[in-house]
């Protein structure tokens, strides 16, 4: 049974890769996911935060309004309170790529060009074999256009492309007016691959004690529904590689993703709340339904439930929101059939 998968221009053993995470930041943990068959890894998020959050960007994105909305700058924890600093981040990379065969990929998160731009060149002297953008922004400014927001975000990765020969891919947020578009644009500027979706963490109120605090939720199965249908949309439109990333839970999560067209399958909250050990099972389920019906192979199957590839692309569009609607009815004991 052949595994094996194309990301990013790097072959990959298998398609399941673990996403940023408190686990990737381990090295022992990093070591054991190899062992269980983990394709490539992508290592904690270093903030922007972390290299320059007194920069003239930063503060021009974020400062303004920033006693009035839950993203304010008072609400980020002070600096000396994130686990992993640039230097440590990049000692980590050296260790890791010492322990490891397969892929390290570097992740930076932030609002702009920046800092990244000279550390992006750092990661990539430590011996990451990749960079993945996790661009989180929440435009609060009532005077910012929605085309403000893709340009700030295209800006961005053709700057950090431009500095450095790794690929890059761009993790995105699922809230654009024209995804697909936004999609197109991110290629044009350098993106190597997008990584669908990223998952905004809102905050919550406490009502004891009138604050708003951050409040972190795992993941569930029917997250992975958005991303699923995007990536079965983009499909072979554009030359770029896929990553689906949120609710993939089973096997079943991961054979779905490569069939909408998706290179890898990446997980967190799975392994976060099972153990790694999953890593191992999914790939032995995996390949065990590849068998029973008849696969050879990852890249057989990839792409084969796209909307390029069924008879009906509705089903992606919007005669599925109609179709879904006009399903629904009861029987006469109450029950959804």
């Amino acid at each position: 049974m052949n595994l094996k998968t194309e990301y990013l221009g790097l072959t990959l053993r298998h398609p399941i890769v673990p996403s940023a995470s408190p686990l990737t930041g381990n090295l022992d943990q990093l070591k054991r996911m190899e062992d269980l068959g983990a394709g490539a890894v992508v290592l904690p998020s270093l903030f922007e935060e972390q290299l320059s959050h007194e920069s003239r960007q930063l503060d021009h994105y974020l400062a303004y309004g920033s006693e009035s909305h839950a993203e304010a700058l008072n609400y980020f924890p002070e600096m000396e309170r994130y686990e992993v600093g640039p230097e440590r981040y990049l000692d980590h990379i050296r260790k890791a790529k010492q322990a490891l065969e397969i892929p390290v990929i570097a992740s930076l998160n932030g609002v702009s060009s920046g800092g990244w731009i000279s550390f992006a060149r750092e990661l990539q002297a430590a011996g990451a074999d990749a960079l993945e953008l996790n661009i989180y922004y929440i435009p609060t400014d009532i005077a910012m256009t929605g085309r403000s927001v893709e340009q700030m975000y295209v800006e961005t990765v053709r700057d950090v492309d431009r500095s450095v020969d790794l690929p890059v891919a761009v993790k995105l947020s699922p809230f654009f007016s024209a995804p697909a578009h936004m999609a197109m644009m991110l290629f044009h500027a350098g993106a190597d691959g997008l990584v669908l979706f990223n998952r905004f963490y809102q905050p919550d109120f406490n009502l004891d004690t009138l604050e708003v605090e951050p409040h972190l939720m795992l993941s569930t199965p029917f997250e992975m529904r958005l991303p699923l249908r995007w990536v079965a949309i983009l499909f072979d439109k554009l030359p770029l590689d896929f990553a689906i990333t949120s609710g993939v839970h089973t096997h079943f999560d991961v054979l779905k993703g490569l069939m909408a067209g998706a290179n890898v399958i990446m997980m967190a909250s799975e392994l976060l709340r099972n153990g790694v050990d999953r890593i191992g099972e999914i790939n032995a389920e995996m390949a065990a339904w590849m068998q029973e019906h008849e696969y050879e192979s990852v890249a057989q199957m990839r792409g084969s439930m796209s909307a390029k590839n069924i008879s009906d692309s509705a089903a992606f569009e919007r005669a599925n929101y109609m179709k879904v609607l006009q399903s629904w009815r009861n029987d006469p004991t109450g029950q959804l059939l």
